[in-house]
């Protein structure tokens, strides 16, 4: 959350809205973010943290344990058109990598603006060469693109 929050105005530059959701109420939200989340951020989280007490948008989303109450940590990339793109579950002591998701927002937006005429290979950074799907690309990516490059 604070690195999410300490890159806010990177996501923003690109159109990206954040919302944060968890079994924990609103009171203990603010608690967090008071008394932990503000000294990690000048200012503490910038997006709003929704409260799922119930667990509904957890089920909704396939990250609800029902065995112990609560939802595991997901990631969902979610385009202008409500569908998910991209989703992530990692177990509780395992970080993400803000860099990686900030690299797949570009990606994804590319692909969008491109009405499907580009595709980012693995690895795909900003500004390096995209795949232009089609026939002739059939059985020729290894001319274009070659994963040992990366």
């Amino acid at each position: 959350m604070s690195a999410v929050a300490a890159h806010y105005g990177a996501l923003q530059k690109l159109g990206v809205e954040v919302l944060s959701v968890s079994v924990d109420s609103h009171f203990v939200h603010k608690m967090w973010n008071d008394n932990e989340l503000s000294k990690m951020v000048e200012g503490g989280v910038p997006y709003h943290m929704i409260s799922d007490q119930a667990g509904n948008v957890g089920r909704a989303y396939g990250v609800w344990d029902e065995t112990q109450g609560i939802e595991m940590r997901g990631r969902f990339i979610i385009d202008p058109d409500g569908v998910i793109q991209a989703m992530e579950v990692l177990t509780a002591p395992v970080g993400r990598k803000l860099a990686e998701t900030i690299r797949q927002f570009q990606a994804y937006q590319l692909v969008r603006a491109s009405g499907g005429k580009e595709a980012t290979p693995a690895g795909w950074e900003p500004g390096k060469e995209t795949l232009k799907p089609g026939p002739d690309l059939v059985g020729n990516v290894w001319k274009v693109w070659n994963p040992s490059m990366e």
